[in-house]
């Protein structure tokens, strides 16, 4: 840029400082390189930002179920596999989608097993990518409602998971009914 002659130095110069009354899109095409936000840099930026949000938020949400450990409701049932279970044995009968699992775990624990969308759809996506369960379009023509069914190896896992989690439940009703006995008598 030294190189060019002073004349057009000054021509673009004056041209970068648009009034702030002149039109916006005309400013942004007159604006020198350097003055040109770098977008790309403030995408990785502003995803970078997020990220650790998001591990900051997962960190926090662990450090209060590691917290306090004898509470079953507040992670236990998750880590146990509990909700892979329970989304197993709601479709090994017929395909449901994920608004229809929320709402079954919600109505059948009487709202003390509440699942979210941030939880149930990607525990859906997870079984699926593990080929344990499928996941076919209402109308395959346009997104609308994703319908799960079990496969034979999802069958093969709910098998076992009825078996290995049996256990954790037994032990978890078994505290509860201590808890009631004791208080209620």
């Amino acid at each position: 840029m030294d190189a060019m002659p002073q004349s057009r130095k000054s021509a673009r110069s004056e041209r970068a400082s648009v009034p702030a009354h002149g039109s916006a899109r005309g400013a942004r095409a007159r604006r020198a390189p350097s003055q040109v936000p770098d977008r790309d840099a403030a995408t990785r930026e502003a995803i970078a930002q997020a990220s650790r949000l998001g591990e900051a938020e997962e960190a926090a949400a662990g450090r209060q179920a590691r917290g306090r450990p004898g509470d079953p409701f507040t992670g236990e049932l998750r880590r146990r596999e509990v909700l892979p279970l329970l989304v197993l044995h709601m479709i090994s009968d017929n395909p449901s989608y994920g608004n229809q699992l929320m709402e079954w775990i919600s109505a059948m624990t009487e709202g003390v097993l509440s699942v979210n969308p941030n939880t149930m759809y990607p525990l859906l996506r997870s079984l699926e990518s593990r080929e344990l369960i499928e996941g076919n379009w209402e109308h395959p023509e346009r997104r609308s409602r994703r319908y799960y069914s079990i496969t034979p190896e999802g069958r093969a896992e709910y098998e076992r998971l009825v078996v290995e989690v049996r256990p954790f439940l037994d032990s978890v009703a078994r505290s509860i009914g201590e808890i009631v006995r004791e208080v209620y008598g």
